[in-house]
């Protein structure tokens, strides 16, 4: 009796067994399909370009010329300030010369505070220019290699100098891996180059 029960267990075992077995293979593959990632240094991408290179080159060529004016308001000012000591206070020469001493100090304080304005407009306006161009390039590369999502991976610069670049970067800098991603920056940066005549500065 024990044995016959012994062999029920053991053929009902087996069935449940291979019920089990047919059912997993049944089942479809819930894991489905990887996605294919791609990673951007946007900031390697736009530094490096060629056409950047050159519009730092211009610009740093435009911002000596205005310090060169400046050095020589300041040096204009400061002779006109010696030469008030050659005259009396109540001539005409004296406030001849004052008048010009305090034009060409407004001219210096004007300059002092337009030139750096007008140097980070020019950076900020050549910058979006690029960051577009970056973006148009990217959807392309993506399109053409099947990637489902890009991501930009810049990688932080340490040590940062001030506490407000670090909380920048604390909330910017996302990615923080991305092993087996495909790296596009070389690419972006090539097509950027391709197009070095068109940005201009």
């Amino acid at each position: 009796m024990k044995f016959k029960t012994m062999v029920l267990c053991c053929v009902a075992s087996a069935i449940i067994l291979a019920t089990g077995y047919e059912y997993l293979q049944a089942q479809p593959n819930v894991t489905g399909p990887t996605l294919k990632i791609g990673v951007v240094s946007v900031h390697r991408a736009l530094r490096n370009c060629k056409a950047t290179i050159k519009f730092t080159e211009e610009l740093r060529v435009e911002q000596d010329k205005m310090l060169k004016e400046e050095k020589k308001l300041t040096t204009d000012g400061q002779a006109l300030a010696g030469s008030l000591r050659a005259y009396k206070p109540d001539s005409n020469e004296y406030m001849e010369t004052f008048q010009k001493m305090v034009r060409t100090q407004s001219e210096l304080k004007a300059l002092q505070e337009v030139n750096p304005r007008r140097s980070r407009l020019k950076q900020m306006q050549w910058t979006q220019k690029l960051y577009k161009e970056i973006l148009r390039i990217t959807k392309e590369l993506a399109a053409k290699k099947g990637l489902a999502l890009v991501l930009g991976a810049d990688e932080p610069e340490f040590p940062f100098e001030r506490y407000e670049e670090l909380v920048m970067t604390l909330s910017t800098h996302k990615v923080l891996y991305n092993n087996g991603c495909v790296d596009l920056t070389s690419e972006v940066r090539a097509e950027l180059d391709k197009m070095q005549s068109q940005l201009g500065m």
